[in-house]
């Protein structure tokens, strides 16, 4: 049997937290084109392309990483967004991400008037556990990062 150096993972991401400030505060920050108002680890998101059935947002990275990001869903009914990487600058390691991030208010508790943010990443099979760290630290600084503007509102 060959040996096999790659370290088996899961080829997903959950990536939550309670964002002291209230849902109207928080989703307001949940646009594509806006994740570089919030996000510190962006430099610049700016529309790319609008088409009809939906956006491209490209993202530019501080570190000179550039996404297009598209958006496949959006609810503001039920206040989450759902989007994936369509091209990358440079190239990822792995075939294709889907990444959705959900808002909910929290309406009872100590944490009443919060909201409670979830943001889940699914890749495919061929991202290695490195990939998935890496998304979920820069899930957490981000979610950390939308805690501080949505409190400034």
């Amino acid at each position: 049997m060959a040996s096999n150096t790659a370290i088996p993972t899961s080829t997903s991401v959950v990536e939550s937290a309670v964002i002291k400030a209230p849902l109207s505060h928080v989703w307001h920050h949940i646009k594509l084109q806006n994740f570089s108002d919030f996000w510190s680890a962006l430099k610049q998101s700016e529309f790319t392309k609008s088409q009809e059935e939906t956006d491209v947002v490209k993202w530019t990275f501080n570190d000179g990483t550039e996404l297009e990001v598209k958006q496949e869903e959006h609810s503001t009914l039920n206040h989450y967004i759902t989007y994936s990487v369509i091209t990358a600058k440079p190239e990822l390691t792995y075939t294709s991400v889907v990444s959705t991030i959900r808002c909910y208010s929290v309406t009872s508790g100590d944490l009443e008037g919060s909201t409670f943010v979830e943001w889940t990443g699914n890749f495919s099979s061929d991202a290695d556990a490195g990939v998935i760290q890496d998304a979920k630290f820069k899930r957490r600084d981000a979610l950390a990062d939308l805690a501080k503007a949505a409190a400034k509102k």
